[in-house]
């Protein structure tokens, strides 16, 4: 484990390994997304107003999912959560993130389903970066096992020191072949966003039978629901593109 890269000399600053994670993620992914743009007809010059947008959005959401889930869940304290080391919700990020993309689109009169499309394969890259980001610092691991590459995490969040799933760096592998995936597929498929929102939901419900969150109903977690969720969402994006004649959708695309 390292959750801390190093310090800043002089200042005694931390840099987190989850951070370095996230900061490098968001770079990555704009610097996937600017050719993306290009690709679906949008301006370029758009992107670093909507990527900031999206990063605040996605932080936000993914701090204050967690800290509601622990405040209503665990009667934990709302702002303790809100500023603690660890609890940053993928799926909170996605909906924050997701709201300040569509608001970054309004204000700047950028068209919302190119930049979706344009912004998906970032989406899957930056996540599974991300991920590489909760195994350093030990967070969202799963449960025990007896695998060869099980791993114990003495100071992780919270500590456990028994080999237990990685299941950060599943999220990783498995994203990292969506994006290779996506890719293959951006010029070809009726909707990348909603191929995106589909593969993420199936991978996080597979993943999510070696996590440690509680089930809700019907023995799924709470982000196994939310996931089948984003692969009925992600159908309907897919079905409604392939329906859509190519000089209506073009006009919608455009409004």
């Amino acid at each position: 484990m390292h959750p801390v890269l190093f310090t800043i000399p002089g200042l005694g600053w931390p840099i987190s390994s989850f951070g370095a994670a996230m900061a490098a993620g968001f770079l990555i992914g704009y610097w996937i997304a600017i050719p993306r743009m290009k690709e679906e007809g949008l301006d370029p010059d758009d992107g670093a107003n909507l990527l900031m947008c999206i990063m605040l959005g996605g932080v936000f959401g993914a701090k204050l999912y967690y800290a509601v889930s622990f405040w209503l869940i665990h009667d934990h304290p709302f702002w303790e959560s809100m500023f603690s080391r660890g609890g940053l919700v993928f799926y909170g990020g996605l909906i924050g993130g997701g709201l300040g993309g569509f608001l970054g689109c309004r204000y700047w009169k950028v068209p919302v389903i190119p930049f979706a499309n344009a912004a998906a394969i970032s989406l899957a890259i930056g996540q599974a970066i991300g991920r590489i980001g909760c195994f350093l610092v030990g967070d969202d691991y799963g449960r025990a096992s007896d695998l060869p590459w099980a791993v114990a995490f003495p100071n992780g969040l919270p500590p456990v020191h028994y080999p237990v799933h990685p299941t950060m760096l599943y999220e990783t592998l498995w994203l990292s072949l969506v994006s290779l995936f996506l890719w293959n597929r951006r010029k070809k498929s009726a909707s990348v966003m909603g191929e995106y929102l589909i593969l993420n939901g199936i991978g996080r419900a597979v993943i999510e039978h070696w996590r440690l969150n509680a089930r809700v109903a019907l023995d799924l977690s709470e982000a196994q629901w939310i996931g089948m969720g984003l692969i009925v969402f992600g159908l309907v994006l897919v079905l409604r593109a392939r329906a859509a004649p190519p000089e209506s959708a073009r006009i919608r695309l455009q409004t």
